[in-house]
């Protein structure tokens, strides 16, 4: 017998157990993807609907939705924006927005806006603040994120929306204002731009649209 044969028969069977177990995940991932998807398709709604909850709206909230191109509020990713609509009704719009000038880097924030250009709220969907210091920004932790709920151009003028410490309207934590302020300029400037592009917003279209906007 070659002396290569061992080698051969062993090379085939380590071959054969690799394949094996390559289809086997495969099919387990086959298997699992559903259910990966709908606990996505829940914890996303379950976001959403901490801003703007079910009784408002009677479409398919995490379907009814545009991906567009936004600089002034995304520079890195597209901004998705989820339509709530009541028997085609608009009703609000949720955008996934990023504030970029954070203490400790980008801040991931979901800006729920009512169809009269009123704030619904704003959540913090992800950050990188430094613990004890700047994780007052979430939900679980603080009141903070509340006070933007209800805000309009109405109620504070556009001069207004900075940290009082900087003479606007918003509260903000002593020795962390850099955080603030990157979240407050980014939670306006999200509003001027559903208040100035509200027909494009609601418009009834294809979702997934991926387009450049100013």
């Amino acid at each position: 017998m070659n002396r290569l044969t061992p080698f051969i028969i062993t090379a085939i069977k380590l071959a054969v157990f690799a394949g094996g177990a390559a289809l086997l995940l495969y099919l387990i991932y086959q298997v699992a993807q559903p259910t990966r998807l709908m606990h996505q398709q829940k914890a996303l709604l379950l976001q959403l609907n901490s801003l703007i909850s079910s009784e408002h709206y009677n479409n398919a909230l995490t379907e009814d939705k545009l991906k567009l191109k936004i600089p002034t509020l995304s520079t890195n990713k597209p901004v998705m924006i989820y339509r709530a609509r009541q028997d085609q009704r608009p009703v609000a719009s949720l955008l996934t927005v990023t504030a970029h000038n954070g203490y400790s880097g980008d801040i991931q924030l979901l800006v729920g806006i009512w169809a009269d250009n009123r704030l619904a709220g704003v959540r913090v969907l992800a950050h990188k603040e430094t613990p004890g210091l700047g994780d007052y920004i979430d939900v679980e932790r603080d009141e903070w994120i509340h006070q933007f709920a209800g805000k309009s151009y109405q109620t504070t003028p556009s001069s207004r929306w900075k940290v009082k410490k900087d003479g606007g309207d918003f509260s903000y934590r002593t020795g962390a204002t850099i955080t603030p302020r990157a979240i407050v300029a980014t939670v306006e400037k999200t509003l001027a731009w559903v208040s100035q592009h509200g027909d494009e917003v609601y418009a009834t279209q294809p979702s997934n649209v991926t387009g450049a906007q100013p």
